[in-house]
């Protein structure tokens, strides 16, 4: 009789467990970011200071305190119809040039000269407007400062000095109203010493003969 076996039973081997998913990587620590630099306000802009600028204006300040009047009754004198500007734009011109100019003396020399330039192109430029017009030229009113200046002096020798020839006229002028120096007066004229001794002596002669002729 055959011995029966007991049927083999096949064992399987246990199912693997499913894998763990990997852990999952930790959050990195947040950035360390650097603080922001500290803004630093703009500075304040303050004014140019220029020393040299400074000195100019200071400068041709005080030239004007000192010789805004007589550069004006100068102007007057030599027959200008508009001495204010021409005094004006002499100190414009004045302030332009004031670094080339050497000291205040030459500043002062240099005025007059300008006065007397200004004056001289301005009395030629009306001549010519009033030999182009048709009709005759308005008489031209005097300003109460003119008026106020001219007070100080005889009008009939005003009206004298003005029928003069321009160059008589300025070394008149120049020599007499301002008291300056021959050396001073050819500056401000432009001319040699011996040209303004010539000027002068012509123009009092002119100007006596005027004065016997209107008494």
């Amino acid at each position: 009789m055959r011995r029966r076996h007991a049927p083999r039973t096949t064992t399987l081997p246990p199912a693997a467990a499913p894998a763990a998913p990997p852990p999952e990587p930790a959050p990195a620590p947040p950035e360390q970011m650097a603080p922001p630099e500290p803004v630093t306000p703009p500075a304040a802009r303050l004014p140019v200071t220029d020393p040299d600028e400074l000195e100019r204006e200071a400068g041709v300040a005080r030239l004007f305190e000192l010789h805004y009047s007589s550069m004006l009754r100068l102007a007057v004198l030599l027959g200008a119809d508009d001495p204010e500007n021409v005094v004006a734009e002499a100190y414009y011109q004045i302030y332009r040039r004031w670094r080339k100019l050497k000291d205040v003396a030459a500043a002062e020399a240099y005025l007059r000269s300008t006065v007397c330039n200004l004056t001289r192109m301005r009395i030629r430029h009306l001549q010519v407007a009033r030999r182009l017009s048709e009709n005759p030229p308005d008489e031209t009113v005097a300003s109460a400062e003119n008026t106020a200046l001219l007070r100080d002096d005889q009008r009939v020798l005003i009206d004298a000095l003005q029928q003069l020839p321009t160059r008589q006229r300025e070394a008149l002028v120049l020599r007499h109203w301002l008291g300056l120096k021959e050396s001073e007066i050819a500056a401000a004229m432009g001319i040699t010493c011996g040209s303004v001794k010539t000027h002068t002596s012509r123009g009092i002669a002119a100007l006596t003969q005027a004065m016997e002729a209107r008494r």
